[in-house]
């Protein structure tokens, strides 16, 4: 006769003697003190780390207090840790001789690792061009790789959002100005970095950025040899004559060459003309006070000898 007995799973011992609580605490995220030399830079991270006068302030503060907002990190599997977000707070904690740092350990692929470190810095006020740029164009190329992979089998709700208006979604920036932004990354790097030190605002270089490669090397030629950077009309001339296959050295040449009138009213110093008179913690804007307050001071005394 067979037994009409159902078969019974006991629990293990482990449920037994847990709580819910502790089951429910056991998915939480933890975070982990975890040496800052096994953490690692994450890969083509487009956001300077600079031991400025920001950086310092932030070095005495995780001396005083200690790394208060933890960073992300996955794990690296060539070893230790590849950090997401917190690459300033893992420079500070060097600064500040720390050994270890706050982290939370998360299995992310590379696409959510991209975004999520691209999101994490794209708030800051004191962002570079460049790193807006190349930012912006790391999280577009990560969206666009998550689309391919799910458009597939995911069911479509309401109209379908183009890459850059979802970054615009969790941006400071428009659909349209991102795209401006990302154009930026196809400029060479010297003239890349003349629009991160102001010397070529971002409409013009907009514009240059539609020019080949070689023509903006041509470019630089044509900048030195007329000790001028190209206004937005100038570089819209160029990126049209680039488009009918007419740019030449020459032609560069001539259009630098015209006198612009802001060129009338303007002073310009570059940054390694002005570095040697001041310490290296100074930024460009304390530069800036700096001077004013000399040449207000300069002024005072010119008044006070005129008056004598």
């Amino acid at each position: 006769m067979k037994s009409s007995a159902k078969k019974i799973e006991l629990a293990s011992v482990d449920d037994l003697f847990s709580t819910e609580e502790g089951r429910q605490d056991a998915k939480l995220e933890k975070i982990q003190e975890i040496p800052l030399s096994e953490l690692h830079p994450f890969k083509n991270h487009p956001f300077k780390v600079k031991d400025d006068e920001a950086m310092m302030e932030t070095a005495d503060s995780i001396k005083q207090y200690g790394v208060l907002v933890p960073a992300i990190a996955r794990p690296d599997p060539e070893g230790g840790y590849e950090l997401v977000a917190g690459h300033r707070r893992h420079r500070a904690s060097e600064l500040a001789e720390k050994e270890t740092m706050p982290v939370i350990v998360r299995d992310l692929d590379d696409d959510a690792a991209t975004i999520i470190m691209v999101d994490s810095n794209l708030q800051r006020e004191s962002l570079l061009p460049s790193e807006r740029a190349f930012a912006y164009k790391m999280k577009l190329d990560a969206i666009k790789h998550q689309g391919a992979r799910t458009d597939l089998t995911s069911a479509q709700v309401g109209p379908k959002l183009t890459a850059a208006e979802k970054i615009a979604e969790n941006s400071p920036d428009s659909k349209s100005q991102i795209k401006r932004f990302i154009r930026l990354t196809e400029l060479i790097p010297e003239l890349l970095d003349m629009v991160d030190e102001k010397k070529i605002a971002l409409n013009p270089a907009y514009e240059l950025s539609f020019l080949k490669k070689e023509e903006q090397v041509d470019l630089l030629d044509a900048m030195d040899s007329e000790q001028a950077t190209p206004s937005l009309s100038q570089a819209q001339r160029l990126k049209k004559y680039s488009q009918e296959g007419h740019l030449t050295l020459d032609m560069m040449r001539v259009i630098m060459g015209e006198e612009k009138k802001s060129d009338l009213d303007r002073v310009t110093f570059t940054s390694d003309t002005l570095r040697k008179y001041f310490p290296k913690s100074y930024t460009p804007q304390r530069m800036q006070e700096t001077i004013i307050k000399l040449l207000e001071a300069w002024q005072k005394k010119r008044q006070r000898d005129q008056e004598r």
